[in-house]
């Protein structure tokens, strides 16, 4: 074979994995907003429905802060508690903790101010300080920034009733504030991250937890070690999940989807979010990282066509990829906002790539104010 048949080939090959997979992105999506669309709108009865504690880590003053954890406090459940955690006396999350305390006096508010470290993982030394102060045997572990509906408890929990089942995750959907970079990375959440595993879970695959929700019970937790157990890796989210499947129990990725703030002030902060990220999923499942390139759309349709040099079939297939992303975006955004936003679609995929690209080469990553180098177990460790 010669090295322009070898190109034309490699290239069509490429071409129509990436147009192939973007059809399936696609297609998944279509189907989970389907399921979303049609979840019966009756809830549980409140007599099955355990009492439950919301355990929330904060660190600093986040935008949109107060009106994130002023979704929780409104939740249609009967009895909950709220646990919130601070590492430092001086942190600016207290502020808005306090004010949730004044306006909801009947609430079980409890503020847990502990600089305890507990491991690299300045997160779960948080829950691991907060824990104590836990009343209940029903356990919703969500970050910070995730906002919900009245109804979240009351469709999260139930699943939990099941012995066979050892966390309830929710997707989320990226909310962007007012910005060029806020809206990249949205777009990175509900183009590229959410539509990846739809898929995933389309073929059957469990293989997920994330930090917008994950909810278990206290005795699966002591099971696995606690949270100490978690305590020195980059993907806790992801291994809480690992822990309870090696467990033999079950990961119900559930119907709810939450929504996360996503504020991106700066392109530095956009690049250095999104290669921790990148550099989780790589530590995390370092094979399925290398084979995801053609998870990125545009970029791998259009590197293949350029391969190809612009044969007919490549160009076909690279169109039929750019119609496929168009749809993912309209998906999430509403077909007004998307069609206002159609550049997000190319700029997005190349971002990504290039961003993926560089995930394969860096060992060291930038959590809010702390950097950490990963070792190849998926742990890190805080470089001071």
């Amino acid at each position: 074979m010669t090295a322009q048949a070898w190109l034309y080939w490699s290239g069509t090959a490429l071409t129509g994995l990436a147009m192939a997979y973007s059809l399936a992105a696609w297609l998944a999506s279509r189907a989970r907003r389907s399921r979303w669309q049609s979840v019966p709108a009756t809830l549980p009865p409140v007599t099955i429905l355990p009492p439950v504690t919301i355990l929330k880590p904060l660190c600093g003053a986040e935008r949109e802060l107060y009106d994130c954890l002023r979704s929780f406090c409104e939740q249609s459940y009967p009895r909950f508690q709220i646990v919130f955690g601070v590492r430092e006396p001086d942190d600016p999350a207290i502020g808005a903790v306090r004010r949730l305390q004044r306006e909801f006096p009947g609430l079980d508010l409890q503020l847990a101010i502990n600089s305890t470290q507990h491991g690299s993982s300045a997160k779960v030394s948080n829950l691991i300080n907060m824990i104590s102060l836990a009343r209940y045997d029903y356990l919703v572990v969500a970050d910070s920034d995730v906002r919900v509906a009245p109804d979240y408890l009351a469709r999260v929990v139930p699943p939990l009733l099941d012995t066979a089942v050892g966390i309830v995750t929710c997707p989320y959907l990226g909310c962007p504030r007012r910005g060029t970079w806020s809206l990249l990375g949205s777009a990175f959440i509900n183009d590229w991250f959410m539509p990846a595993v739809y898929v995933a879970a389309l073929f059957g695959s469990r293989q997920f937890a994330f930090g917008a929700t994950i909810g278990l019970r206290r005795e699966v937790l002591a099971r696995m070690g606690g949270f100490i157990s978690i305590a020195d890796q980059l993907a806790d989210d992801y291994r809480l999940g690992e822990l309870t499947r090696g467990m033999g129990l079950h990961t119900v990725l559930s119907e709810v989807v939450v929504e996360m703030v996503v504020d991106e002030p700066r392109l530095a902060d956009l690049v250095r979010h999104e290669v921790r990220w990148l550099r989780t999923i790589r530590a995390v499942r370092p094979l399925g990282y290398a084979f995801s390139f053609v998870t990125f759309g545009l970029a791998p349709a259009a590197l293949g066509t350029v391969l190809a040099a612009g044969a007919w079939p490549t160009l076909a297939m690279l169109s039929v990829t750019a119609v496929a992303r168009l749809l993912i975006h309209c998906s999430a955004r509403g077909v007004r906002s998307a069609v206002l936003q159609f550049w997000v679609v190319p700029l997005t995929d190349l971002l990504n790539f290039a961003l993926w690209c560089r995930g394969f080469l860096v060992r060291r990553v930038q959590w809010r104010h702390a950097r950490y180098r990963i070792a190849h177990d998926g742990s890190a460790h805080a470089i001071p």
